[in-house]
């Protein structure tokens, strides 16, 4: 965990990158949150699948989050990483850890995104070719899979009663250790696939919706994200 930390607060630090940059950053991360929602309205309007989009969409994908709070936020959990190993459970760290993953790749193709179509208002025909000129296919569908395993591992413990009470157990020293935001994190991802009651669905259409555009980029298909409407 500690790792992904350190490489978080290298991407995100401070002096990392000019004002305009950030910028530019967060209109990639502004247009991306859209594409998501977009591609997964039919999950989010079917009362058994919404809580989890949101949860895709706001804590795995956190566009709602500037790069300064995000930077903080990197900044104190490296500082009470201590105290995150000793108070969380295996299973809420390695949720955690992997989550985190899933954020040190998210930053790094949003970056090169953002570095790649330079100037200019964010749109999909210069998303697309920034998306190719990024390149790291192979890293991108490593995405995808990361997504599916902090999926999976929720979706596990959230079965074991005794696990899920434990979670609640911890509110109380989260919030004196500095962690709350953390719990949060943890909460809402538990109370969500609690409330899908399985979650196989869920989690195979979106490695299968995200690989195949994914590849259609890449393989420069006409219009790649037009099948977005047929879903």
């Amino acid at each position: 965990m500690i790792d992904q930390l350190k490489k978080l607060e290298s991407l995100r630090g401070e002096a990392a990158h000019p004002p305009y940059f950030l910028q530019k950053l967060e209109e990639v991360k502004r247009w991306q949150h859209a594409r998501l929602a977009r591609t997964y309205r039919d999950l989010a309007a079917d009362s058994r699948y919404a809580p989890a989009v949101a949860f895709f969409l706001d804590e795995l994908y956190g566009a709602g989050d500037s790069i300064e709070h995000s930077a903080l936020r990197d900044r104190e959990l490296i500082r009470m990483y201590p105290t995150i190993k000793r108070v969380l459970p295996k299973f809420a760290f390695d949720a955690v850890e992997k989550a985190l993953e899933l954020d040190v790749l998210a930053e790094e193709f949003d970056q090169a995104l953002a570095t790649c179509i330079g100037e200019g208002k964010v749109n999909e025909a210069n998303y697309l070719a920034a998306f190719r000129a990024a390149g790291r296919r192979d890293d991108r569908l490593r995405q995808v899979q990361l997504m599916r395993e902090v999926g999976r591992s929720l979706d596990i413990v959230v079965k074991k009663p005794l696990i899920y009470t434990t979670l609640k157990m911890l509110r109380g020293p989260s919030k004196l250790a500095g962690l709350a935001a953390m719990q949060q994190f943890l909460e809402a991802g538990f109370t969500a696939f609690r409330h899908m009651n399985g979650a196989d669905y869920f989690l195979e259409t979106i490695a299968a919706r995200e690989a195949m555009l994914i590849n259609r980029i890449f393989d420069c298909v006409a219009d790649p994200l037009a099948i977005i409407d047929d879903w």
